[in-house]
């Protein structure tokens, strides 16, 4: 059967849709049921520490949701049903998926350093294990190793070593603190639900399977690579036997998307939407954009994070947010939150080629606005930097000079 085509409009829609691009945003109070809702498009939140505008977490739900509580995704894994593990990198996945991550669990060869270092210090995983089990949660810092240990792993000291081999292993479970976002580390059975703990373990090519399945239902439309980047299938062999499982089900249909040179798979529910009206600014993980070869096929919008670029060489800028308009990402933005001064500061503003800015700004700004009002801030700065600069000014944002 020949392959069904989709233009590359057609293919840019479904993902929006399949992202929760489609859906309205709430207009009432927003609760566990919209939570719900975006982890049935996303699946997976990345979990990031730089806090220069809310934690990276955050941003997706305000994508979608636009203002809501900011204690929702830490409540609910609180209530255990949420669970922060290596799901795509350090993120936030149903607990009820636990069942689908215990064949990572089950491996020493994704974690080889740390595994390793844990097998030459039994008496140290020992205590660790004692402590946490007669004591309760302990973070890092609580174990108070030497500062000679350091370097084994990422500059890790061995009790941080041995937390991490534990948490990989499924023996513990992180959760963040709230004031500091510090990891307490403490036994699975004491966070997750027994139902959760308790449910049927699949073997590693049923789960394996499903875990494709569900990334194949976020995105819409992918390719073989696209779908294995979602949760982090490291080896390229055992990737296609599962998608040809997934096909022969007819759990994913194949496809050709204009300008796209690899074969690409539609799953059998995505919607295909005739036009998106969406708006939204996204975080640079925000699982829309975090895989950068597929942003180009499906925006033409190449995307880069700075945050490590030395400050003279960086583009534009630190923190950079694309800005979801319609169905195409149109600019970006470089946003710092000023709680000091209670200022939403836009250090950046930048269109993309051919975009008309007059027409970007207006809707920029409001989303800006809101933005700055659901992080409790006063009001809205705008630097000179960026082509889009001008045009957010006109458009009644506070004018700065650039830093």
């Amino acid at each position: 059967m020949r392959p069904t085509e989709l233009s590359a409009a057609q293919a840019r829609r479904i993902a929006l849709a399949a992202q929760g691009f489609t859906d309205r945003r709430p207009t009432g109070r927003v609760d566990r049921r919209h939570l719900r809702r975006v982890f049935d498009r996303v699946n997976v939140i990345q979990v990031d520490s730089v806090n220069v505008l809310a934690r990276s977490q955050e941003l997706p739900l305000f994508a979608r949701l636009g203002p809501h509580p900011r204690t929702m995704l830490a409540d609910a894994i609180d209530d255990g049903a949420l669970w922060e593990y290596w799901a795509h990198v350090a993120a936030i996945v149903p607990s009820d998926q636990h069942r689908l991550f215990r064949w990572r669990m089950a491996r020493d060869d994704e974690w080889k350093g740390v595994h390793r270092r844990a097998a030459e210090l039994p008496k140290l995983v020992d205590e660790v294990r004692r402590r946490i089990r007669d004591g309760g949660p302990i973070t890092a810092a609580d174990l108070e190793q030497p500062a000679k240990a350091k370097g084994t792993w990422w500059n890790w000291d061995d009790g941080k070593v041995v937390l991490e081999h534990l948490y990989q292993r499924g023996e513990v479970v992180a959760v963040r603190r709230r004031r500091d976002f510090a990891r307490q580390y403490d036994l699975a059975e004491r966070v997750l639900p027994a139902a959760v703990l308790d449910a049927p373990t699949p073997t590693e090519t049923e789960a394996r399977m499903e875990l494709f399945a569900l990334a194949a239902r976020s995105m819409g439309v992918a390719t073989l690579e696209d779908m294995a980047d979602y949760h982090r299938h490291w080896r390229p062999r055992s990737r296609q036997p599962l998608v040809a499982a997934l096909v022969e089900q007819g759990v994913l249909l194949p496809v050709t998307v204009e300008g796209w040179t690899r074969p690409a798979y539609l799953h059998r529910d995505a919607a295909r939407p005739r036009a998106v009206d969406a708006r939204a600014l996204l975080s640079p993980f925000d699982s829309l954009v975090w895989h950068r070869d597929r942003n180009e096929r499906l925006f033409d919008f190449h995307y880069r994070i700075e945050i490590y670029t030395p400050p003279a060489k960086r583009v534009y800028g630190y923190y950079v947010l694309p800005f979801l308009l319609g169905d195409r990402l149109v600019g970006r933005v470089d946003l710092k939150a000023d709680r000091a001064a209670g200022v939403l500061r836009v250090q950046g503003a930048y269109a993309e080629p051919g975009v008309d800015r007059a027409a970007v700004a207006e809707p920029l700004v409001d989303e800006l606005r809101l933005m700055a009002g659901w992080l409790g801030l006063d009001t809205v700065a705008a630097t000179d930097r960026g082509d889009l600069a001008g045009a957010l000014r006109r458009a009644g944002v506070a004018p700065e000079r650039s830093p």
